[in-house]
């Protein structure tokens, strides 16, 4: 029948299209799948949180980095709201912050920026997080959701906090820094002028500390600043200020605190450290304080003055005896040598950057007239100032030897001498000569000295029997033990040593028996007046006596005139030194050509 197939044609022909059809929806609903499977396997990646939420603000979605910050699983979390899953606070105010989706629909922005949130866990540990919240469109535009991201900053957070801290305090004793305490004097003096408050500095410096760190070791030193530290802590006023400087030297910045006041709470923690004894080991040893004290008002410098002003008073506290306390006062005689002392370390560091130091000579003659093989110079110290002018180092000396410089002299000269004792060497001149060179107590004690002159000698051991070191008769007996086992270095290199100006500290002959030296100098003091003066007479006759009995050999200073080395003859002093027999000389004139 003709209408039969017609209809069954018609049926098949719309078989075909429904077939075509589920084919159709199941490669889109495959495509869909696909889709979605790579959307979760992204989020799943992705490392910060990721929470859907259905337009009430319900749980939708929790990607693994949801689940692990809130501590939860999505089949858990889903249709709950987000304040189920945790506590939200804002960073600054720490009041809740649940509402973020509701938030970002009333603000109809893609992504509204919010501040820092700290989520508080089940177990009380707080995380902060970086949140960002937007909502989720249809094709049409039309919201059906929100979408937020949160970001786990603690660990950035911690190490912000960390780096802040660090750049605020000193690391080993927890108190804060030179930096800091500069600004917070700064912020003191700015209170001071608007406000006319009268505010105290205190700056302090902990006595017999070197002792301890050079006998025990830097731990021990490192040990004993941590326990004065908590001890000044736990005598503080809540608004006071207390720093650590740099060494063993602190600061405290007292506020609305009058010198006078200030003045009793310096003492109170001057007798609280003198009070606290220091153990190591077995070994207990008592420290004390010394304090510099400034006011800072209205009329007040800047910081950088304060501070050095402080600084200035405590280093005459410790002048006048340590555990002192002096108080700044401008026109203070103390205060007015040490700035001059200051002054003049600013000079030598300049000098010795800019190689402004210079070396001259001066022989040491026979009192008999007697030429020998060997010529003896001592090699003189000078220092060429800004204008040119030559400045004799009884004016900067003191200040090198005060505030440690005179390491870093002493290398000099040491590396200028073996550099001329050298060239004299190759020049293969008939007389040879000894070079006498000075050593401060200071550079002795220094062990990177010690090591830098034994390595040179190492380098270069024909040079040892040229040179003679000379070692001032305090520095001797104030550090006779490392003085003689420096000696006893020096001696096998065929170093000869002399013990410079005696008779001018404590003349105690008794050491010279442990002193393996050469030369006995005597100072120039007595020498000078020997042709008037019967007791210096009789002091060089003593001191000559005694050294030839030990087998020394006595060298006269400063002999200005021929009446003063005819009696040094005839008491039978070896040899001579000053401006009458020769005037120093530039080291071109020794051995020729620039050194």
């Amino acid at each position: 029948d003709l209408d039969l197939l017609t209809l069954l044609a018609s049926q098949i022909a719309t078989a075909i299209d429904n077939n075509n059809l589920i084919e159709q929806l199941e490669s889109a609903n495959q495509a869909l799948f696909s889709e979605k499977e790579k959307a979760q396997v992204t989020l799943s990646s992705i490392g910060d949180a990721v929470i859907t939420t259905d337009i009430q603000g319900r749980i939708e979605y929790l990607n693994p980095v949801a689940e692990q910050l809130f501590s939860t699983q999505l089949g858990e979390a889903r249709s709950k709201q987000l304040a189920e899953l945790g506590t939200l606070l804002f960073e600054d105010s720490r009041q809740p912050a649940n509402d973020l989706g509701a938030h970002c629909l009333r603000e109809r922005l893609l992504s509204p920026s919010f501040p820092t949130l700290i989520l508080v866990g089940r177990d009380g540990r707080e995380i902060y997080i970086e949140p960002n919240a937007a909502p989720i469109r249809a094709h049409d535009g039309q919201v059906f959701g929100i979408a937020l991201v949160f970001r786990d900053v603690s660990q950035t957070r911690e190490l912000t906090q960390q780096l802040s801290y660090q750049s605020t305090h000193d690391v080993l004793t927890g108190l804060f820094n030179r930096h800091e305490f500069e600004y917070q004097v700064k912020q003191a003096i700015r209170d001071a002028q608007v406000s006319g408050r009268e505010h105290s500095l205190l700056h302090m410096d902990v006595d017999q500390f070197k002792v301890i760190n050079d006998t025990c070791g830097h731990a021990a030193g490192d040990e004993l600043l941590r326990q004065l530290a908590l001890l000044l802590k736990a005598n503080l006023r809540e608004r006071d200020t207390l720093a650590r400087l740099g060494g063993d030297e602190f600061a405290l910045l007292l506020e609305n605190c009058t010198p006078t006041d200030a003045l009793e709470v310096a003492d109170a923690f001057r007798a609280e450290v003198q009070r606290f004894r220091f153990k190591w080991g077995d070994r207990i040893f008592a420290v004390g304080m010394s304090v510099g004290l400034v006011a800072i008002n209205r009329d007040s410098g800047s910081a950088a003055n304060l501070l050095s002003a402080a600084d200035a008073a405590c280093y005459v506290a410790k002048d006048h005896g340590r555990n002192q306390i002096h108080v700044y006062e401008s026109r203070d005689h103390d205060l007015v040598r040490h700035r001059g002392e200051m002054q003049w370390v600013e000079r030598i560091q300049r000098a010795l950057e800019e190689h402004r130091l210079r070396l001259s000579w001066q022989e040491i003659r026979r009192t008999d007239g007697a030429v020998e093989p060997c010529r003896h110079v001592e090699l003189l110290l000078r220092m060429v100032d800004d204008d040119g002018s030559e400045i004799l180092p009884m004016a900067f000396i003191p200040a090198a030897e005060r505030y440690f410089i005179m390491p870093a002299i002493d290398s000099w000269v040491i590396s200028e001498t073996l550099h001329l004792c050298q060239r004299y060497l190759a020049a293969e001149r008939e007389q040879q000569c000894l070079f006498a060179v000075n050593l401060s107590g200071a550079s002795l004690k220094d062990p990177a000295f010690r090591r830098m002159l034994l390595t040179s000698l190492r380098e270069n051991p024909d040079l040892g029997p040229h040179l003679c070191f000379e070692i001032t008769e305090t520095a001797a007996i104030g550090n006779l033990a490392v003085v003689n086992e420096f000696i006893g270095a020096m001696r096998e290199f065929g170093c000869r040593f002399a013990l410079d100006d005696f008779g001018s500290g404590l003349s105690s002959f008794t050491y010279l028996k442990n002193l393996k030296v050469d030369y006995l100098k005597i100072d120039g003091a007595f020498v000078r007046d020997i042709t008037t003066n019967a007791i210096d007479r009789a002091m060089v006759e003593a001191i000559h006596r005694i050294g030839h009995q030990m087998g020394l050999k006595t060298v006269a200073e400063y002999v200005e005139a021929d009446a003063t080395l005819a009696m040094l003859r005839e008491i039978g002093v070896d040899y001579a030194q000053g401006n009458g027999l020769h005037a120093p000389e530039p080291l071109e004139t020794l051995c020729g050509g620039s050194t």
